[in-house]
């Protein structure tokens, strides 16, 4: 029987379990910094090897590069990012809380459409003593001034004698910017796609609710270029992809939802997005990855700024034109974040003895280790070692050795291992080993030379196609 469970117990059981720390804590932290634990790191390894399976692996038009964090100003220039890429900012007279007026509002009037307002009208809100702070109650504030996300740093020797660079804010422009030079070295016709993973840096305002929105966070992004037209076939070609990846992912349907953007959510280049979202525990629907026509702006605005040709020699017509785009992207930590949700849970075993246990339900691809093995006395770990240096050729896996076998269970239960192997007395003798299974808490007897076949046939049972 399983129970209720709040955000909060959720994000303290990741932090105190290694799946996530706070950054520079002997320091006293960061505001909103977050370093990911051994556990952390492993899940992210596996969702990022799962991404590049389906979407690179998986779709012949797919290429991946790794660009830059640093690219040239003018990169930033061109596509506005410069002089547009800001939040409204409004600090309490009273007791000098900033916050995001628009997220401001929002939170306190949902029903408004937002993003639909000018900056004049959002400032007339905000000034007009409906809005309340947060903090002290008050209702005033200073007028919205424009604060830029980018954060600006500097190459060269000095300061003074340097050029003002920024750390990237998105992972789309190295796509963007290199699509000539992906064409020329891979010899592709269109339609291609470009796929990055990597950090990118957004000085926000009001970042919170733990790993979900951070200043310092990873996306996972598809440029995939094609002619002009094919907008609405390339759309639902990556909306189907999409919604078969959260499948592998194995959140719950109910949790799930895809909600396309009304026309004033749109960004001007676009022609359609659509958003898959989440619903996290005491926090409500929130975004993990969108699919966006963006047209050809792009490719025009950086054909523009920089002088150079980006438009595409079609062979199969003789025509010449500036290709469309669809961009899937990902939020990587965000995506953490919901599996981590979904897999968690708290199961009473036995109300009279008050027997519970934490268990973590990911997919056993996903799951930070596939598997614990685990000498049942102290003894037994000479032996038992051998099995597990063989496993761990195949598998990310863990030696556990401390506390007693119910207890080692229950550890690996709350982490999310989805099988125990354990190593006892006559297994020097019948080559056998007892492997438990982490949801139904099965145990079977198998010999040691078939834990691979047995480990392996489970996947391919449980695996989403």
């Amino acid at each position: 029987m399983s129970t209720k469970h709040t955000f909060e117990e959720i994000t303290t059981h990741l932090i105190t379990s290694g799946f996530v720390y706070p950054g520079s804590e002997i320091y006293g932290g960061l505001s909103n910094s977050w370093d990911y634990g051994p556990l952390g790191a492993l899940l992210k390894n596996h969702v990022k090897d799962l991404w590049l399976r389906h979407f690179v692996r998986g779709i012949e038009y797919n290429v991946q590069i790794d660009p830059a964090i640093i690219m040239n100003p003018k990169v930033w220039q061109a596509t506005g990012h410069v002089a547009n890429f800001h939040d409204p900012l409004v600090d309490c007279k009273y007791c000098h809380s900033r916050y995001r007026a628009d997220t401001l509002v929002h939170e306190q009037m949902p029903d408004l459409d937002v993003d639909g307002m000018t900056q004049e009208e959002l400032n007339d809100l905000v000034q007009s003593g409906k809005i309340e702070c947060p903090s002290c109650h008050k209702t005033s504030f200073t007028p919205i001034r424009q604060f830029q996300m980018m954060f600006k740093t500097f190459i060269g020797v000095t300061e003074e004698n340097s050029s003002t660079v920024y750390l990237r804010p998105e992972t789309a422009q190295g796509c963007f910017v290199n699509f000539k030079n992906v064409m020329r070295t891979t010899r592709r016709k269109l339609p291609i796609g470009i796929c990055d993973i990597g950090k990118a840096f957004r000085n926000e305002i009001t970042p919170g609710n733990f790993t979900f929105r951070t200043r310092e966070f990873e996306q996972m992004e598809i440029e995939f270029f094609f002619k002009p037209g094919e907008d609405d076939k390339w759309f639902n070609f990556y909306k189907d992809n999409c919604k078969s990846f959260v499948e592998k992912l194995g959140l719950k349907d109910e949790c799930v939802r895809f909600r396309d953007h009304e026309p004033a959510e749109l960004a001007f280049y676009s022609k359609a997005t659509t958003d898959i979202e989440y619903l996290f525990p005491s926090l409500g629907w929130g975004e993990l990855m969108g699919i966006a026509c963006r047209g050809n702006y792009d490719l025009t605005r950086h054909q523009e700024a920089s002088g150079q040709d980006m438009s595409y020699l079609d062979s199969s017509d003789n025509t010449r034109y500036i290709p469309h785009v669809v961009e899937p992207s990902f939020g990587l930590d965000r995506l953490m974040l919901a599996l981590c949700c979904d897999a968690y849970d708290e199961e009473v075993l036995d109300e009279e003895k008050k027997d519970t246990r934490i268990v973590m339900h990911f997919t056993p691809e996903l799951a930070p280790y596939t598997l614990a093995v685990m000498p049942l006395s102290n003894k037994l770990i000479e032996p038992a070692k051998k099995v597990f240096d063989t496993l761990h050729q195949s598998y990310d896996a863990i030696f556990d050795t401390t506390g007693s076998i119910g207890k080692r269970y229950r550890r690996e239960d709350a982490i999310g291992t989805p099988f125990c192997i354990t190593y006892d007395f006559d297994s020097e003798n019948d080559q056998c080993v007892t492997i438990r299974e982490r949801d139904s808490m099965k145990q079977e007897r198998i010999k040691i030379d078939e834990i691979e076949d047995y480990i392996n046939g489970f996947i391919r049972k449980r695996r989403v196609m």
